[in-house]
């Protein structure tokens, strides 16, 4: 199984504090760290750890936080062959905050995934494709209608998107607030559409009408960052694997919940085995 990505790449700078600052506030006594993350190559990463083999789009900045930035999926063996350096722009950074529950408040600036273009695409997509809204929504919407193979679009951040990539998507990923953002509009195709609820599980539907449901196994959360780019991955090569929809949504909730107990989006994604493990038991 070979998948292609499309997708941001980013280096997160992750502040764990005591609580989420509100409105003006300032929160000291945070600790930081630096990890790898965007959605795009967080999905990579998780697909590729879990059994498939994957080549991630991209674009990063010709500065220091490429190579942090990329170093994971290098090591694990992304095909980073469709990854190009932008000598204009930076790599993309996210400022995370997490408290001590594990929920997040993110702010991305893009950089050099803001510069990821239609022409940057090869002509042809051949195979699965993987696409979240990290990038320019045109280049999103070229990807998906240059795919000759099942597609999953995981429409986050929520943004509007055209009908077409909506009825060409054989599977539709978003969370609870995404869904309220589409409405009845993400289920006029005739693909998939999970829906994720966190803690509680995940819903899939099938024009409107729900299928399969899976709990989240229980966990002890430390940081949610990543949990659904893990989901993401661990959904689509569940379906490509032929799974049926109640067992993929297990698998999916289950790597999802094991990403929430580690620190990091890209640290933190699993190993098939560990995923199994956590089935198991």
């Amino acid at each position: 199984m070979r998948i292609t990505v499309v997708g941001s790449i980013n280096l997160d700078l992750v502040a764990r504090a005591s609580h989420l600052p509100g409105a003006g506030e300032t929160v000291t006594g945070a600790t930081l760290q630096r990890h790898p993350g965007g959605k795009g190559a967080n999905q990579a990463l998780a697909a590729e750890k879990l059994g498939a083999e994957v080549c991630l789009i991209g674009r990063v900045g010709d500065d220091a936080m490429a190579g942090e930035a990329l170093g994971l999926m290098d090591a694990i063996g992304v095909d980073l062959s469709g990854v190009e350096t932008d000598i204009a722009a930076p790599t993309g950074v996210a400022l995370i905050a997490v408290d001590p529950q594990g929920e997040n408040q993110i702010v991305v600036a893009a950089g050099a995934n803001h510069w990821v273009t239609p022409e940057q695409l090869p002509q042809r997509i051949e195979g699965p494709l993987i696409v979240q809204l990290e990038l320019p929504i045109e280049t999103v919407e070229a990807a998906v209608g240059r795919a000759t193979g099942f597609v999953c679009a995981n429409l986050a951040p929520a943004a509007p998107v055209s009908e077409r990539l909506l009825r060409r998507a054989d599977l539709i990923v978003v969370n609870e607030t995404e869904a309220a953002f589409y409405g009845e509009g993400l289920h006029r195709g005739g693909g998939r559409v999970v829906v994720t609820k966190g803690a509680r599980g995940a819903a899939m539907y099938q024009r409107g009408v729900e299928m399969a449901w899976a709990a989240a196994p229980v966990v002890e959360a430390m940081d949610a960052t990543g949990a659904g780019d893990a989901f993401v991955g661990a959904i689509t090569v569940a379906l490509l694997e032929g799974m049926e929809p109640v067992q993929a949504l297990r698998f999916a909730c289950a790597a999802g919940a094991v990403a929430a107990t580690r620190a990091g989006a890209q640290p933190s994604l699993p190993e098939r085995a560990e995923v199994e493990v956590l089935l198991a038991g």
